[in-house]
């Protein structure tokens, strides 16, 4: 199993539309959605695993030495200490930075597909794609999901928006990446 880890310092993001201040730790992310080559499931797929439960996310996390971000955690990763509007900047949404409805693809692509959608660190497929499980709960049994998927249209890509999802949903669509405290 290869990974890619990318240090995301620490600071104050101004959370949700609200911009409520709240402190994020120092945290080591997986520079893209965990994929199935990275499991063992295929060694030639990029594209992300799909098609868990949080749970099943959670535990997958665990067992690779990490656990899943809080919902904060993915904001900050996501926007930076600049509140950027998309994980790649402040200009509008295109095809060629994301894999979301209306990029053509109708489905999950290979997590290094859309390399000018980076964020300025350098982390991929932030932003389309497939969501991403996060740590955070929800009234009802669910939890938060961040960055849209090839099935959202743009406007659910944007740093942030959340969304949230029944904890034992199994979907196409439904990723998550994996974070280490430093």
């Amino acid at each position: 199993m290869s990974f890619d880890w990318i240090e995301i310092p620490g600071g104050t993001c101004l959370f949700g539309d609200q911009a409520r201040p709240v402190t994020v730790p120092t945290l080591v992310w997986t520079r893209t959605p965990i994929t199935q080559e990275q499991l063992g499931d295929d060694r030639h797929q990029q594209r992300p695993v799909t098609d868990i439960d949080q749970a099943t996310a959670s535990h997958i996390a665990c067992q690779l030495g990490g656990r899943l971000p809080r919902s904060v955690e993915w904001e900050w990763m996501a926007s930076g200490a600049n509140r950027r509007v998309w994980p790649w900047g402040n200009a509008p949404w295109s095809p060629g930075l994301a894999n979301l409805q209306g990029s053509g693809h109708g489905d999950a692509t290979d997590v290094t597909a859309h390399p000018d959608g980076a964020t300025p660190d350098g982390m991929l497929d932030v932003a389309g794609n497939v969501w991403e499980w996060t740590a955070s709960s929800t009234m009802g049994d669910g939890f938060v999901i961040r960055g849209g998927s090839y099935a959202s249209p743009p406007l659910y890509a944007r740093c942030t928006f959340l969304n949230s999802a029944p904890a034992e949903l199994r979907s196409s669509g439904i990723g998550f990446r994996v974070v280490r405290e430093r």
